[in-house]
């Protein structure tokens, strides 16, 4: 894995299946502004796909994990400001070596007097051998690095430890619509190009409830397709999809059942409407019935003051969203949310062969 991203690509044009291009949605100006300013060979360097910048960072502190040469980095740099903070975490020492080269150029060129970043080698199933703390950030954010990890649970349960109450775990990655054969798993190619390390969707709601985060919240998701004859044969009819998602951890207090809730805009770049997810968008001023899952998302994390939100709502509420009534999840319950995953998300279609039917 980290030699095929360290020496044999040199730049992203050398990738063989679109996995590690997508961008789903439209950029906000001020991300694109951001983006212009971050060096070049920052960019060149940097092997994620497409953006994953999630709305409301000013101020915020945020991980990055597998920051690579730190783009991601020192576009949340300017989106977060001055008082804000970025930790990039990598365990390959020539990404972070060209990550921390450029610290004193952006400081410089984003006019900061205090230096709001900072690049550590280290691995994200291990985020306290690099001194990170328990309860110390408000976002994580990872950009198709997670597959790459031989373990998956212990980087959801570390990123949950170091995030704060209402802290949020933002990141898109790969997603297979069924187990991996170990002719997958071990293929040099396939494992290059993010596909050999996907976890089963289904394995990532499970880990998720595991690990004590809020249901993922589909955000984007895009089918990824494989140009390469020897490679599709490889595959089988194992589907694969690239997909962002959003994970909460919501503290016991927030949770109270279903209720309505009012957008008052204000969101830098999204302040007509807010596109929470595939289910939910939220737009400026119009009431909008939630489940008490999406009601203890909002109450506990920093969308909070963007929203007038208050308890009780109509009944139909409770078929909107994700159906979570409680903090513990049994596995009658896990199976209740794939299945209603399959009914209200109609994007990833091609993931849904393998819902044993949840599909209509």
């Amino acid at each position: 894995g980290a030699d095929y991203y360290g020496k044999e690509l040199q730049k992203s044009e050398d990738l063989k299946t679109n996995a590690c291009i997508t961008s789903a949605r439209p950029l906000p100006k001020a991300v694109r502004d951001a983006l212009k300013r971050v060096h070049e060979e920052v960019v060149a360097r940097y092997y994620g796909c497409g953006l994953v910048i999630p709305e409301c960072l000013e101020s915020c502190r945020i991980l990055d994990l597998g920051s690579g040469s730190g783009r991601d980095c020192y576009l949340l740099s300017q989106l977060v400001g001055e008082q804000g903070h970025v930790t990039g975490i990598d365990m390959t020492e020539g990404q972070v070596e060209v990550a921390k080269k450029h610290i004193a150029y952006h400081m410089d060129k984003f006019g900061y007097q205090k230096t709001n970043v900072e690049f550590l080698q280290g691995y994200m199933e291990k985020l306290g051998d690099a001194g990170l703390a328990d309860e110390s950030y408000d976002i994580v954010i990872s950009n198709c690095v997670i597959n790459l990890s031989p373990d998956k649970r212990a980087v959801l349960r570390e990123a949950y430890r170091v995030l704060k109450p209402g802290g949020e775990m933002y990141f898109s990655d790969i997603y297979a619509s069924q187990h991996l054969s170990e002719t997958i798993r071990k293929h040099r190619v396939l494992w290059g190009e993010c596909l050999a390390g996907a976890l089963c969707w289904r394995d990532l709601y499970s880990i998720a409830a595991e690990v004590g985060f809020s249901p993922p919240c589909l955000v984007t998701s895009s089918p990824i397709t494989i140009g390469d004859r020897e490679l599709e044969g490889i595959v089988g009819d194992c589907r694969f999809v690239s997909a962002t998602f959003r994970l909460f951890k919501i503290p016991g207090s927030s949770w109270a059942g279903p209720g309505q809730v009012i957008y008052n805009g204000g969101i830098v770049g999204h302040e007509r409407e807010l596109v929470f997810d595939a289910n939910f968008t939220f737009k400026e001023g119009e009431v909008v019935d939630v489940d008490a899952e999406m009601a203890a998302i909002l109450r506990s994390s920093r969308f909070s003051e963007k929203f007038l939100i208050r308890a009780g709502g109509a009944n139909t509420a409770a078929q909107q969203g994700c159906c979570c009534t409680g903090v513990k999840v049994g596995s009658r319950q896990l199976h209740g949310w794939i299945q209603r995953w399959g009914h209200r998300y109609p994007l990833p279609s091609e993931l849904s062969w393998d819902l044993g039917g949840a599909t209509a």
